[in-house]
């Protein structure tokens, strides 16, 4: 198989048939099906398995304590052999010809050392692009200038990346926190290697009002480590500066959530100036977050 295409998924059984009929319905069928589990207590295992006996697809499964999306996406890609891994989360679906094109792609571009892994556009059930256009297609750039420096392409796009990359840059794993955000690692990455950015929608995405980007403030509060270090990568002098600002206050609003204080803060800073220079606000923002969360 030349690509696996990652589910990490809790409680999603009713979802997954949508995301299997997606799969099923791919004119390349050159892939496989990895779903990790992560503890869910609504059937998925059965659900699964049913999928494993009937389906025209390969599937794999993997169950494992309950411990967050970045720990099931650690546990998957540490169990995948082919070269092209392909996050799809367990209530979004993709497009028919989702597999065929990303094949395509690396066929152009496999042999690249430079790369990490390909860009593309994702959609709304209706059709609508998510975000803008890259500013050109098959840009090669890396994702920090691509994604966070270009204003006009700030939405979530479709990634797929070099399997061999994602097991040299694993998700930290912070004790008693299960939310991490993802882009956390795809920044390191971005520092190494650039991406091929295509204009084509492979994937289809559904917000729902109980999943992880609908209730993020209330999983940073939860998850304050994670977040403090997530946001300390954005103060590198790579980043542009109002992003840089926005990564230092959170860097501020989260360590203070977990506990630091402020010599720590600053001496663990990868900008020391700016964060003396935003700790007041820094801190304001803190108590406000605080204050709203408490109301919840």
């Amino acid at each position: 198989m030349q690509i696996t295409i990652l589910t990490p998924t809790y409680n999603r059984k009713d979802l997954l048939c949508n995301l299997y009929e997606s799969l099923k319905s791919q004119i390349c069928k050159d892939f496989e099906w990895l779903v990790v589990d992560d503890g869910s207590a609504d059937g998925t295992e059965q659900l699964v398995e049913d999928l494993i006996k009937q389906s025209e697809i390969t599937i794999r499964y993997l169950r494992k304590e309950n411990g967050g999306k970045h720990t099931a996406l650690n546990l998957g890609i540490s169990n995948i052999e082919s070269p092209l891994t392909f996050i799809v989360d367990s209530d979004d679906t993709l497009t028919p010809d989702a597999v065929g094109t990303i094949l395509s792609v690396h066929e152009k571009y496999g042999k690249n050392d430079r790369l990490c892994g390909y860009a593309f556009l994702r959609q709304y059930p209706d059709g609508k692009i998510n975000g803008k256009l890259f500013a050109k297609d098959e840009l090669i750039d890396n994702y920090i200038n691509v994604r966070i420096n270009s204003d006009d392409t700030l939405a979530d796009k479709a990634e797929v990346f070099f399997t061999e990359c994602l097991k040299r840059f694993p998700f930290p794993v912070y004790n008693g926190e299960k939310f991490l955000g993802e882009d956390i690692v795809w920044i390191r990455m971005a520092r190494l290697y650039d991406m091929v950015h295509i204009n084509k929608a492979v994937y289809i995405s559904n917000y729902l009002e109980d999943g992880l980007t609908r209730g993020r403030r209330i999983h940073n509060i939860a998850s304050p480590l994670g977040c403090m270090n997530r946001a300390a990568e954005f103060i590198g002098k790579d980043i542009k500066f109002k992003y840089r600002i926005k990564g230092c206050l959170q860097y501020i609003v989260y360590g203070k959530f977990a506990g630091y204080g402020f010599g720590e803060l600053i001496r663990s800073s990868k900008d020391k100036f700016l964060t003396v220079l935003l700790f007041v606000p820094g801190s304001i923002l803190y108590y406000k977050f605080k204050r709203d969360n408490a109301k919840k």
